[in-house]
């Protein structure tokens, strides 16, 4: 079972998946660390989208980090994790990514979480994808990370923005092996 898990929430719009995935993690897994970086943009997207402090969304973590601290713990391959998401994840990020462009904590550390061979999931919010945001996904995926977008589905039949939230939440936590059945209505055909 995955012991640690690193957190990154970047800049771009939908800071709701990130912070959802701590929330989530903190009641349903509490045994699981949980490295968190918010970059600056982070902060700003967080409290003008959700209207919730930074502050408060930072003691979701267990373990606090700041973008800039390239010598963390998470920027290490001999420091071992469960893994790494990074939700939302902005084209930006991604690009860093892609191109091992290692300038912050977020890009280091899902660079530690690529050549360990650690899984890496990269929630990309943005749309529409031109060719050169394509170009960037195919890069990070035959490196071996997830592109997870968060596409809503409606066969669970979701009332809420926190149902859409949650389904998005779910799968990312099934690629790390977390199963959760309190969140959503899985899917059990017609």
């Amino acid at each position: 079972m995955v012991d640690r898990l690193v957190v990154g929430i970047s800049g771009s719009t939908g800071p709701i998946y990130g912070v959802r995935l701590l929330e989530a993690l903190a009641e349903h897994f509490p045994e699981v660390e949980r490295h968190l970086i918010l970059t600056k943009a982070a902060r700003l997207t967080i409290d003008y989208e959700l209207g919730r402090d930074p502050t408060e969304v930072e003691a979701l973590g267990s373990v606090l980090h700041s973008e800039s601290n390239i010598g963390a713990t998470i920027a290490s391959g001999t420091f071992v994790t469960g893994g790494m998401v990074v939700a939302p994840c902005s084209i930006k990020t991604l690009s860093a990514i892609a191109n091992s462009y290692n300038d912050s904590l977020i890009s280091r550390a899902a660079d530690v979480c690529l050549k360990e061979r650690r899984p890496l999931v990269l929630v990309v919010r943005e749309t529409p994808l031109h060719h050169g945001h394509l170009r960037l996904m195919t890069q990070v995926t035959e490196a071996g990370a997830v592109v997870l977008p968060p596409t809503p589905a409606f066969y669970h039949r979701p009332q809420t923005i926190e149902d859409i939230v949650d389904h998005t939440v779910v799968k990312v936590l099934d690629l790390f092996g977390l199963h959760t059945d309190d969140l959503i209505q899985r899917w059990a055909g017609l």
